[in-house]
Parts: structure tokens; sequence; C-alpha cells
């Protein structure tokens, strides 16, 4: 249910609802601003949260910092949020120093990710990457593939190859278009315009997803998550209502077919980043939304 002006407002609403689980799982928390991290050593301070596809990092790197992955299946995803903050990236031969606010895509294979100075860096992998899974606290969730969600599908290879991809997030809002969204094979990442002040509690957004889940990370602000489980005949699988109150950073990782909105909640900046794997083949049918369609043209039939 979104407010007339949303523009998710105009995806399509007519596919069949897909069964109901028997028993319906809950929202995975990490607030990292409260939690003690799983790694705190010379490279920072490091918190790890996972879904079913994917793993989130979050670094508070120290100048110097490296962060490598000397083996890695697929593509992941680097997210370089504030402003002026520096980072080299090398994946095999090639070197690229990046500055934020950005979002970069690194190929497959081994990679390194150096902090040039004291700053938050965010990385996005799939479950693939097992030694980063074992790090999540809450990876015992997950001991059983959930089955509402589907096997995890890359998606097409990019015509012109696997190589580091950096994009400026610094992108203005344009009427029509939900937020800035970048997609490579393995992630779509939405970072959602600014919220500046409290959210108008007349225009939530309270919807649900069948069969993916959703992870909403909180970069800035403090939000209000608000989950509702459906009700089935069988009352042992009713959950209650959950409006869990979030600072940042923070991520909550939203199940199937929980309906969820948030709100923002600070006089400030609000800022969430919404982050699914695979990509949502929804959004990357609306023209204009993805603003790396180009490079990543091709979409998978539903």
């Amino acid at each position: 249910m979104y407010d007339r002006n949303d523009p998710r407002a105009q995806l399509a609403t007519a596919t069949p609802a897909a069964a109901l689980p028997a028993t319906f799982a809950g929202g995975e928390y990490g607030r990292f601003y409260d939690d003690a991290p799983q790694i705190d050593d010379a490279t920072g301070r490091s918190w790890f949260i996972r879904g079913q596809n994917f793993v989130l990092a979050l670094t508070e790197a120290s100048p110097g910092a490296s962060l490598a992955r000397a083996v890695q299946a697929d593509e992941y995803v680097v997210l370089v949020p504030q402003r002026g903050h520096e980072v080299e990236i090398r994946a095999g031969e090639e070197v690229k120093r990046i500055t934020g606010p950005a979002l970069v895509v690194v190929p497959p294979g081994p990679s390194q990710v150096t902090a040039l100075s004291a700053g938050r860096i965010v990385r996005l992998v799939t479950a693939e990457a097992e030694d980063l899974v074992a790090l999540c606290p809450n990876r015992a969730s997950y001991a059983e593939h959930r089955g509402n969600i589907p096997k995890f599908q890359p998606w097409p290879a990019p015509p012109e190859g696997y190589r580091i991809r950096a994009y400026s997030i610094d992108v203005p809002p344009k009427p029509g278009r939900f937020g800035r969204i970048f997609r490579c094979t393995t992630f779509m990442v939405n970072i959602l315009d600014p919220q500046v002040g409290p959210r108008d509690i007349t225009k939530l957004s309270p919807h649900h997803h069948d069969d993916f889940e959703q992870c909403s990370l909180a970069l800035e602000g403090a939000f209000v998550h608000h989950l509702r489980w459906p009700w089935t005949t069988d009352l042992n699988a009713w959950r209650n209502d959950d409006h869990a109150h979030f600072a940042s950073p923070s991520a909550l990782v939203i199940p199937p077919p929980a309906i969820h909105t948030s709100r923002g909640l600070e006089p400030g900046t609000n800022q969430l980043v919404d982050i699914f794997s695979p990509p949502r083949t929804d959004f990357s049918r609306q023209d204009g939304w993805v603003l790396n369609a180009a490079d990543y043209p091709d979409i998978p039939s539903e």
C-alpha cells in the first residue's frame, strides 16, 4: 500500500500471490551502534549480519586498513557512503582510487579494498563467501534454507566483462524515480533519497514481498521499522507485530511475507539503503530507475 505520490505505486500488482509458508521467520537485527563488533583489530571495527543469500559487513576502517578477498566466487559490492572518504580497490591487474560517496562493483577473484583515510566501508557479498558467513552472529537462523525464498541464481554477466565499476551516488532526486538504484549480477542496492526530519506518518508505505528478503541498512539518523505477519488458520504460526527502534549504523533483514514500512525519526538526516540479492525484476523493468542499467542490460525473464 503506497501513497499515490510514491513512485512504487506504479509497480504491477496483478501477479498471483505466493502460497504462505507454514511458519514465519522473524526479522534479523544488527544494531551495530550497540553490539560488540565481530572484528576489532588494526583494520578497525567490523560487524556482520547475513540474510538467506548474502552477508553485509560494515567496517569503521582505520587509515591504511586493508580488507582483502583472497578467494571470491562472484561479484560483490563496496559502498563508500561518506563524502570525501578515499579508498583504493585492486582486482587482478586493475587498480582504482575512489572518493565517496560511491558504490563500487568488484569482479570475482582476488581483490583488496584499502582505506586511504578513516571512514566507513560496507561490503555486500553472497553467501558463497563461507568465511564471512562464519563471522555472522545470526548464522544459525539460516541453518536450514527458508523454503519460501528461491535458490539463489546470479543475473547475467555484463556484456563487456567483469571489471571494477565505480559509480557516484551523489545523484539528485528525480520525480517518478524511486531512490538511486544500482545493480550487478548478485545485488541490487537502492540508496534512498535522504529524509530530512521525521517521516510524515500519514504517508507510510506498508507492503510485503512474497519470496525475497529486503535488508534495510541505516547509515544516519534513527528509525522505527514496523513489521506485521499474516494470520493463517494455524494460531501457532501467528507472530506479534514488531515495532523495532534502530539508531545508526544498523541493519534489519526483513523476511517474506512480512508487511513492513520504516519511519525516520530524527530532526536531521535519516538515511536508509535497501539491499536485495539477487536484483529485483520489478524495479529493473521501470524505465530509468536503475542508474547503471547500461552496464548490466540483461534481465532474466520471470
